[in-house]
């Protein structure tokens, strides 16, 4: 797990300053405390901050093939390595390092870009052929590592792991994309379709991008997907036995290291799940850590605790109380972009108690977006089977006309709750999906929005890009696709630029094993109900974990970490909520009506209404611009 940074002209192999590398890997020295490259040709430049997980002292990078030819920067782990070590001995490939970097280069000699495929891990690399004069470029399957990239005005093109690593670059220009703000007030991130900046690119998920000297920039090229159109045919049982084994490989092959490994527990069905397979798997106590609230509201440590008792944990636990809104400036420097998935501050913290013994910490994250584990894959399910019953026309009508008139009801029980549902009903799939998904819905933007700025959006809506892959996806239903957009939209947008950006602030490398590729290919593959089954998502995995866990840890309410923000909008940042309309850097920008703001913050403090999760939106956002210098 490391950090890299280079730059490559596209146009004439003009030299590259080494300094300006340095400058662009020390914006991103976080990523890697261990160790510190750089190498320089004509017309490339690569830099690399290390992180040392294994073969400690023996893989330094930049790292050069056993020929000389290739030069590699690679940040992740290769969880196969070993296995294609071999291969690749026995048809006499020659290594001089125990780690997974040289592997890589090794299968690009063997195989070239069709090498690719054979990595089984979380990474992002840029491998360089001096021969050839060619850089490629590649993401992993889910997007796990990030990759940013930008073509610069001295004709070259400029990459890092994280934003900040570009922004370091003299040369690259700090100009906001206005629909960045569209995306982002309807997602609460900035998706990998588009960046905050101008002219920076995210190399998507399963993509890769091949440069080469003299040429112009082409388009990144898809090298896996996942398919929804097949089902796989047999028992409950046997493709449990088959989905227990895949979990059992995938936390297997993620427990090496050559530093201190362990697991962060909240308690959920997931993370108890890992914890479970890896207390299976190790000859000593596993190391777990998780935090706690001092509100009984919030705090799931006593599930947590149980799991340890159960498994004899090494277990460590720390109670911290959910306001700690003093974190709120770090978070906007871990991200770059605004991220206003509140969930961060205490994903953070619980990195932070990891490092304190632990290098290495695996998670539970990617269960819920395969074997559709949310409450909205339920409802989706269920919508989905009424749409099927009835024509669009009269479904429109009916439901669209009861949902208008159906009194929104927040605070009323949940079973009471049906104007959400009677709009969706009205609708297609896609449009209920995004609505259910979305934080901040059109109607609301709209009403925000400055008549300049809706010039500047156009007729772009945040919604069509994610309606357009739902529509597109190899899938047989509604849940299908809904999933198979959570997988290549929502996941690597929030889920893993979260966990990316808290766990490399703080040195700690996090794994995901429920995220190995096969294990997604065979949860897409899994007949609907058996994925949703009398109102429980995540159904088989929940079954075949019964041998494993308790059922009130398997059939209890899906809870995930919470951080009040609509409590702190009416006491200790209530004056930041107030300033939004006015003396912020947001509103500077002229894109919001300075008195919708200041009425929707009002209505919030009052309490007419809850207007936390939009106040936390346009407060990151604020802080963003301010940070990057930017309003």
């Amino acid at each position: 797990m490391c950090g890299f940074a280079g730059i490559f002209h596209l146009t004439t192999p003009k030299p590259v300053d080494p300094a300006r590398v340095e400058l662009m890997c020390d914006a991103i020295a976080h990523r890697g405390p261990d160790g510190f490259g750089i190498w320089t040709a004509p017309g490339i430049g690569l830099g690399h901050r290390r992180l040392s997980i294994i073969d400690l002292e023996g893989s330094p990078q930049p790292m050069a093939s056993s020929d000389g030819r290739l030069m590699l920067v690679f940040n992740g782990e290769i969880y196969n390595y070993r296995e294609l070590r071999a291969e690749l001995a026995a048809q006499g490939a020659v290594f001089h390092t125990d780690g997974d970097s040289e592997v890589i280069l090794a299968a690009y000699q063997r195989w070239g870009v069709e090498g690719v495929s054979r990595l089984s891990g979380m990474f992002a690399f840029a491998l360089y052929d001096l021969e050839a004069r060619s850089l490629l470029l590649v993401r992993d399957r889910l997007g796990v590592k990030p990759l940013f990239m930008a073509e610069l005005s001295d004709g070259s093109m400029i990459f890092g792991s994280e934003l900040k690593a570009l922004i370091a670059h003299p040369l690259l220009r700090r100009e906001i994309d206005p629909l960045a703000v569209e995306d982002y007030l309807a997602w609460g991130y900035v998706p990998d379709h588009r960046s905050l900046l101008k002219g920076v690119r995210k190399l998507p998920a399963g993509h890769m991008l091949l440069l080469q000297s003299g040429k112009p920039c082409p388009q990144p090229r898809q090298w896996w997907d996942v398919s929804f159109a097949e089902r796989r045919k047999g028992s409950a049982a046997d493709l449990g036995a088959e989905l227990l084994h895949l979990m059992r490989d995938a936390v297997q092959s993620r427990m090496v290291a050559d530093v201190p490994l362990g697991a962060f527990l909240s308690g959920g069905v997931d993370s108890s799940s890992v914890v479970a397979l890896m207390a299976e798997a190790s000859a000593s106590r596993v190391k777990t850590c998780s935090i706690g609230f001092d509100v009984k509201a919030f705090d799931e440590s006593a599930y947590a605790r149980r799991i340890a008792t159960q498994f004899g944990t090494d277990h460590s636990a720390r109670t911290v109380s959910p306001d700690d809104y003093a974190g709120i400036d770090d978070l906007v420097a871990m991200f770059d972009e605004p991220f206003a998935d509140a969930s961060a501050l205490p994903t953070w913290r619980v990195c932070q108690l990891a490092r304190e013994s632990v290098t290495v910490a695996l998670s539970g994250d990617g269960a819920d977006e395969a074997l559709a584990g949310y409450r909205r894959h339920v409802f989706q399910h269920g919508e989905d089977r009424v749409r099927g019953l009835l024509p669009e026309g009269l479904r429109a009508g009916l439901f669209g006309t009861l949902g208008r008139y159906y009194p929104k009801a927040d605070w009323a029980p949940r079973p009471l709750r049906a104007k959400t549902t009677l709009l969706s009903l009205a609708g297609s799939s896609e449009q209920a999906y995004a609505s259910a998904i979305g934080v901040t819905g059109p109607d609301l933007r709209q009403a925000l929005y400055s008549p300049a700025y809706m010039a500047l959006r156009g007729d772009y809506r945040a919604e069509r890009p994610f309606m357009e892959m739902m529509a597109k996806a190899p899938a047989r239903s509604g849940l299908d696709r809904a999933q198979y957009a959570d997988l290549k939209f929502w996941l690597p947008g929030d889920i893993l630029t979260k966990v990316d950006r808290t766990s490399m602030a703080v040195g700690l490398e996090a794994r995901e094993p429920l995220l190995d590729h096969r294990l997604i290919e065979f949860a897409a593959s899994i007949p609907e109900g058996l994925r949703v089954r009398s109102g429980q998502g995540k159904w088989l995995m929940k079954d075949t974990m019964r041998r494993y866990l308790p059922e009130d840890i398997l059939f209890r309410p899906k809870q995930g970490f919470v951080t009040p923000i609509a409590q702190w909008f009416r006491g200790p940042l209530a004056g930041t909520a107030q300033a939004i309309a006015s003396s912020s850097a947001l509103g500077r920008t002229g894109w919001f009506d300075a008195d919708a703001l200041g009425a929707i913050a009002q209505a919030h403090i009052s309490g007419l209404s809850d207007h936390s999760r939009l106040l936390w939106q346009l407060v990151m956002l604020d802080k963003s611009l301010a940070r990057l210098g930017l309003a």
